[in-house]
């Protein structure tokens, strides 16, 4: 009886639940919510944090080699950015992980265990200055449809995290922006360069926003994030939205898309387009990509090497170093 008393107390509660957010209402971090939910928010923000951090190495590796003062300035600039993103969204992970009896300590040792994954783009490898141009243009460029398309998320606090960074990005993509037009107006080393670049990042692009739907791949991941109001469109329609924003503008600098089977289907409303290879995705995500164990290697050595830094201050950072 007690059992059945409880499971109806839970049932009211879920119901309310659900009544509230597909009404538009917001949770906050102290609400009651569906573990379900709880668990999809967890994955998702501390991915998004964490990816936050990573994806500020590729960047960082070129900030010594920026080809002027006023180049090093702006890419620095953007790096101390992502970093900033990265310490917000664990903050707000650190809320809906506390009563699962964690810490931001633990998501840290999560990503060397391998058990908190970091996005797909950032495992790819950088070879010129046009590629740290392409990362601030088209990978900022796709992060921000994204996270406009979570931007009336039902949970509060990662709503209000989203509308100060998808802000900032938008001035990341512009300064990606400025560095590839420099270059297609360039001299013919510097435009061959930049379409060397897209050529290589292309399938990293075309695999951002991951498989295209629960259908074809057997993922329920979309569903549920769909389901509780978390995000509003699929893998897919992301992809869809980024193609009609960015290829006619990559084409507008005199860029040629490495794709000969893309087109835009009049009939269907979409673009036809060379699916990537989702064997080599799933790969990736592993932590088996071109730079992966890298990338890993050099956030471990950092937090190892800070960990001082951290006792001084009294602090359980994954981020602080």
């Amino acid at each position: 009886m007690a059992m059945q008393v409880a499971n109806s107390s839970e049932e009211i509660k879920y119901r309310e639940f659900m009544k509230k957010i597909e009404s538009g209402g917001k949770i906050e971090a102290d609400d009651w919510m569906p573990e379900e939910y709880r668990m999809a928010l967890i994955k998702l923000i501390s991915m998004h944090g964490i990816s936050e951090v990573m994806g500020a190495l590729p960047e960082k590796e070129w900030t010594p080699k920026a080809p002027s003062l006023r180049r090093k300035l702006g890419i620095m600039a953007k790096v101390q950015d992502e970093m900033g993103h990265g310490q917000l969204l664990l903050r707000v992970a650190e809320d809906l992980i506390k009563p699962l009896g964690k810490t931001r300590e633990d998501l840290i040792q999560d990503l060397f265990k391998g058990d908190l994954k970091f996005h797909n783009v950032f495992h790819w490898k950088t070879e010129s200055w046009a590629d740290a141009g392409l990362i601030g243009w088209l990978v900022d460029g796709a992060a921000i449809i994204t996270q406009t398309n979570m931007l009336d998320c039902s949970y509060a606090p990662y709503a209000r995290a989203l509308k100060r960074i998808a802000a900032e990005e938008v001035f990341h993509a512009q300064h990606g922006e400025a560095i590839a037009v420099a270059l297609a107006r360039g001299t013919k080393e510097q435009k061959e360069m930049l379409q060397d670049a897209l050529n290589r990042w292309w399938p990293a692009l075309m695999m951002f926003f991951g498989p295209p739907t629960a259908e074809t791949t057997g993922s329920s991941k979309q569903d549920i994030t769909i389901k509780y109001r978390i995000r509003k469109n699929t893998n897919e329609d992301l992809r869809q939205f980024y193609l009609t924003k960015y290829v006619p503008r990559i084409q507008g600098i005199g860029l040629t898309i490495p794709d000969e089977t893309l087109r835009f289907d009049k009939e269907t409303g979409n673009w036809i387009y060379k699916q990537p290879d989702w064997e080599y995705f799933k790969k990736i995500i592993r932590n088996d990509g071109p730079m992966s164990q890298e990338r890993l290697r050099i956030r471990k050595l950092s937090y190892e090497n800070n960990a001082w830094v951290r006792e001084a201050l009294g602090l359980n950072s994954a981020i602080v170093g």
